[in-house]
């Protein structure tokens, strides 16, 4: 087929490596502009962007598709490369701009999104991190026929995928990043021969935008929410929380990266959430609202992430002191 493929990260480059591997000849590729990237934060292209580079596909980066928007320059160039392409079918994962009713119309079979999620729940920008956070214990894809709603079109494949109890965003999204691949192949195989599924309309939530203020450690919850949190908030943006040296050294305090961590069998009823209950090899067992959580990865501000001895090795912090949310 003659495919537009809309993305930006890593889960759209491996649906559109799949797309190509499969055969389909991809018309045009429109993915985010370069953005600032890195400790010398250089421009940096997607992940989609370079394999279309590598391939040469046709390249579109639109600031905008509102023709009556801030940039309808970049909406006009992209409605004239989009009505050259003659596309059977447009291709849309994670894409970063939203589509007004033009786009949706201009290809034949309209246009297909690859939903990291079991609609309707799930909705929205985060719905891999919301799935960990929220402790579901599985979530999946859907591929759906977008409509002009936020993830709100009728479902056309959907295919369930459990969550670890060691997962991460990072692994999590891996697999459903092969996963949506597998499954838009399988789509594109049954375009013109749909059946489409309304989303029910009962248990519709959204996941939003994760924001970096959200990384503060709040000890007041259980350990069970935290030790879900590290894992929803790993790479970005990290929970974190603020240790103050015990000998005295400068700086006095360190916002630190908590990565891993495990639910201790140790509740503190009676001790303040955020009280270190031991330091040792093992982790940084620190009381929670409810039970007592054990860090065993960690990270100071300019280094990597270590294990809870060699952070200890450095930071030697003591049983009695109180760890705080980074504000």
């Amino acid at each position: 087929m003659r495919v537009i493929f809309a993305g930006t990260p890593e889960f759209a480059g491996v649906a559109l490596a799949q797309l190509h591997a499969a055969g389909h000849e991809i018309v045009l590729v429109m993915t985010q502009p370069d953005r600032p990237a890195g400790r010398g934060m250089k421009l940096q292209a997607s992940a989609v962007k370079q394999f279309a580079l590598a391939h040469d596909m046709p390249l579109a980066q639109p600031r905008s598709l509102r023709l009556d928007g801030k940039f309808p320059e970049d909406a006009q160039a992209a409605q004239t490369a989009i009505a050259q392409a003659q596309a059977d079918v447009m291709i849309v994962a994670a894409y970063g701009l939203i589509l007004p009713q033009w786009v949706l119309d201009a290809p034949r079979h309209g246009c297909l999104n690859i939903h990291a999620s079991v609609l309707p729940r799930w909705r929205g920008a985060a719905p891999i991190h919301r799935a960990i956070e929220a402790g579901d214990p599985t979530t999946g894809v859907t591929i759906m026929q977008m409509d002009a709603g936020l993830d709100t079109g009728d479902m056309l494949l959907c295919q369930d995928l459990p969550i670890s109890a060691h997962d991460t965003t990072a692994t999590l999204h891996n697999k459903l990043a092969d996963l949506g691949g597998q499954m838009i192949v399988q789509a594109l195989a049954q375009v013109g021969h749909f059946q489409p599924q309304k989303q029910p309309s009962e248990g519709v939530n959204y996941a939003h935008k994760i924001e970096k203020a959200e990384s503060s450690v709040d000890w007041a919850q259980p350990a069970v929410v935290i030790e879900r949190r590290m894992r929803a908030f790993d790479p970005f943006p990290g929970v974190t929380c603020v240790m103050h040296h015990p000998d005295g050294a400068e700086p006095l305090t360190e916002t630190v990266k908590l990565w891993q961590a495990q639910v201790d069998g140790d509740a503190a009823p009676h001790v303040q959430p955020g009280t270190v209950l031991r330091a040792d090899a093992q982790g940084v067992c620190v009381a929670c609202g409810q039970g007592a959580l054990r860090i065993t990865q960690l990270q100071r501000p300019g280094g990597k992430r270590i294990s809870a001895a060699d952070f200890l090795r450095a930071f030697p912090l003591q049983p009695g002191q109180s760890l705080a949310g980074a504000n």
